[in-house]
């Protein structure tokens, strides 16, 4: 089959397309015939060698993928072939790799059923994004319905998920984005109130938006850049999600101590078995009833990984990328 794989860190052009081994399933395993590869922005930190995830070289990336599953190993009662599924991931490192190909294997627990009303790379917009979305804003941040929630950067993947997740719990959403296709997305999405993240004292209108009080909760996926003024503009005893970042940067605690603010970080590689459970089963029930429906932004190639690669940390996100094997 062909594959993606890594032989050394670095920049875009070490992803390597190629010809590796079909698997095969072992006892408890699943092999699946991939339909469509999602694309997230750890998977170029991975590749770098940037991240706290490194693996064992030559490595296939990729956490997200759907398709048809075409083998079961010894054990295996949960799935047979033909069966419609994605990855909903799995705790640790096994969790971030393998999907970049044609086939993949994992085991039977990593792969759930997809609903009939959800296309293959839809599918394969589920479990980072989705993942990530409900654990960053109804487990770690504790939104419930009637509170505000701000989300940076909304017209992304994990973006419009949370903005899809925040409506359906009847939480109120204010999202930011960078283009015009992307405002007029977070408006589509459900957020009640969309900013231009690109114009200067874009986030001075929040105090106006929430009657003076500020956001319950803040989904910030770029930390580097806005934590300090976020600090500066949540409500009291708001939570502030860290969900991305890429650098350092300066900030007052006092801030944190006045408002008694929770600065939390999250890293979906450190949920329990137990938590990925209850979240996949409540995305489930989301996707299944159509109230959570994965935005595709742009669908590639497998072979066009290096763009795609690039492609997923330009400013302007819209949805989420694709790659077709």
């Amino acid at each position: 089959m062909k594959a993606v794989r890594i032989h050394e860190f670095g920049e875009a052009d070490v992803l390597q397309y190629e010809d590796v081994a079909d698997p095969v399933a072992g006892p408890g395993e699943v092999v699946i015939k991939v339909e469509a590869i999602g694309v997230n922005p750890v998977e170029t930190y991975i590749r770098s060698g940037i991240h706290m995830i490194k693996p064992a070289l030559p490595f296939i990336l990729g956490s997200d993928a759907a398709g048809t599953v075409l083998s079961v190993g010894n054990g295996v009662t949960t799935h047979k072939p033909g069966d419609r599924v994605y990855a909903a991931g799995s705790v640790g490192e096994g969790a971030w790799g393998g999907c970049y190909a044609e086939q993949m294997l994992r085991g039977a627990d990593a792969f759930l059923p997809l609903p009939d009303n959800i296309s293959f790379a839809q599918g394969a917009a589920i479990g980072i994004p989705y993942g990530t979305a409900h654990w960053a804003l109804i487990k770690r941040g504790r939104a419930v319905k009637g509170e505000t929630v701000l989300i940076h950067g909304a017209s992304g993947a994990v973006g419009t998920a949370a903005l899809q997740i925040a409506a359906a719990a009847g939480i109120t959403s204010i999202g930011t984005a960078g283009s015009q296709r992307g405002l007029d997305l977070v408006s589509e999405q459900g957020a009640s109130h969309v900013l231009d993240h690109t114009q200067d004292g874009y986030l001075d209108a929040v105090a106006d938006l929430t009657d003076g009080k500020g956001p319950d909760v803040i989904l910030e996926m770029l930390a580097n850049v806005n934590l300090a003024r976020d600090m500066d503009i949540a409500a009291k005893f708001g939570r502030i999600v860290i969900i991305g970042n890429r650098g350092p940067i300066e900030i007052n605690p006092r801030e944190a101590m006045m408002k008694e603010l929770d600065i939390i970080g999250i890293a979906l590689p450190n949920t329990s078995a137990e938590d990925i459970a209850v979240i996949h089963s409540a995305l489930y029930k989301g996707l299944a009833d159509g109230s959570l429906n994965p935005v595709i932004g742009k669908e590639l190639p497998l072979a066009e990984v290096i763009e795609a690669h690039h492609a997923v940390l330009r400013p302007g996100a819209y949805g989420k990328i694709v790659l077709i094997p």
